[in-house]
């Protein structure tokens, strides 16, 4: 009975929660940040109120209070993501380049070590519950597991399939999108095995991936303009939300139950969580176009995108065209 009148308790705030969210996302400033490289994932640090963003061969580190640069983390090599270890004060990021894994100090941003990881690391994750950190590796299609602390690899999750974004539960489980089998993985994290496989049909190609922790739902931007919503327990796709095209991440705040997908064509997808089966796709905000990844502020509602401006023509037949010098910017959408 206390278990039923709890879950009713529960359902009852989150319906409430829809007139507290209605507030509309604009975006709010554009700064020029420039400097060479392209980008990948960035990430908000709560704590130092930073934004690491992530240029190919350096960390470019942003104050989110003047949105001015404040840092950078150089000779890197071919560099995707970005994670932090606060309580240990050390951060790590993942070097496609040379297949490694970079760990610096927090407060200073000096190098402190390099750890050898599987092949191609793209995704970076750390998991507060086993202080280990994981990397993604997408052409080994694995997961190479190292200890925070000591900066040593511990072992290596086989995942069959090319591993995108990755999320933690905080409890002992992983999850992580398989692009190129349209699943999801679940990986014990203490154990470093996967537990279970799961299809995302008809989700194709899942690149973001965002985790409602207390709702048990994980929510996957797919290739093919929509969201699926998966319940993290039993792998069981519940419904699907359109989004726009080309998306790369996605995050979701509990402040106000919404998840956000930022999205390659030029659109910051809003949809709210009506209840843990309901959602509502409560605006398209036009950011700009290739503006894929993004980071959050939760407490202050603030999303961060990047983008650059590129050449009409590109260098060579299937090439993509080259970054306009000094157009790479940052976009600040915020709630009203």
């Amino acid at each position: 009975m206390k278990r039923i009148v709890a879950l009713f308790f529960a359902a009852t705030l989150l319906a409430a929660v829809p007139a507290l969210a209605q507030k509309q996302y604009k975006v709010v400033n554009q700064v020029k940040l420039g400097g060479e490289g392209g980008w990948d994932y960035l990430y908000y640090d709560k704590d130092g109120q930073r934004l690491f963003i992530t240029r190919g061969s350096h960390v470019m580190v942003v104050d989110a209070n003047t949105l001015k640069v404040s840092g950078d983390i150089p000779d890197l090599s071919g560099i995707h993501g970005v994670a932090l270890a606060p309580e240990l004060g050390r951060g790590f990021v993942s070097n496609g380049g040379d297949n490694s894994v970079t760990v610096f100090d927090l407060k200073t941003l000096k190098k402190l070590d390099s750890v050898k990881v599987g092949e191609r690391p793209d995704a970076i994750l750390y998991d507060p519950f086993t202080k280990h950190v994981f990397t993604f590796n997408a052409r080994s299609k694995d997961s190479t597991v190292v200890d925070a602390a000591s900066g040593k690899a511990v072992g290596t999750v086989p995942l069959g399939g090319k591993p995108e974004f990755a999320v933690s539960d905080g409890k002992g489980k992983v999850y992580v999108n398989i692009e190129d089998k349209s699943e999801i993985a679940a990986i014990d994290a203490t154990k470093l095995s996967v537990l279970k496989r799961w299809s995302l049909s008809p989700c194709q190609e899942p690149s973001a991936l965002a985790l409602d922790v207390v709702h048990h739902r994980l929510f996957a931007g797919c290739d093919n303009k929509m969201m699926a919503v998966v319940d993290s327990d039993t792998g069981k796709v519940l419904t699907t939300v359109p989004i726009g095209s080309g998306v790369d991440a996605g995050r979701f705040n509990p402040n106000t139950q919404e998840v956000f997908m930022s999205c390659g064509e030029g659109v910051l997808t809003v949809i709210h969580e009506d209840s843990p089966d309901k959602y509502t796709v409560t605006q398209n905000l036009a950011t700009a176009k290739g503006a894929r990844t993004m980071a959050m502020d939760y407490a202050s509602h603030t999303a961060y995108l990047v983008t650059a401006q590129r050449e009409a023509t590109p260098p060579a037949p299937g090439q993509r065209p080259a970054m306009v010098p000094g157009s790479f910017e940052l976009i600040v959408a915020k709630a009203d």
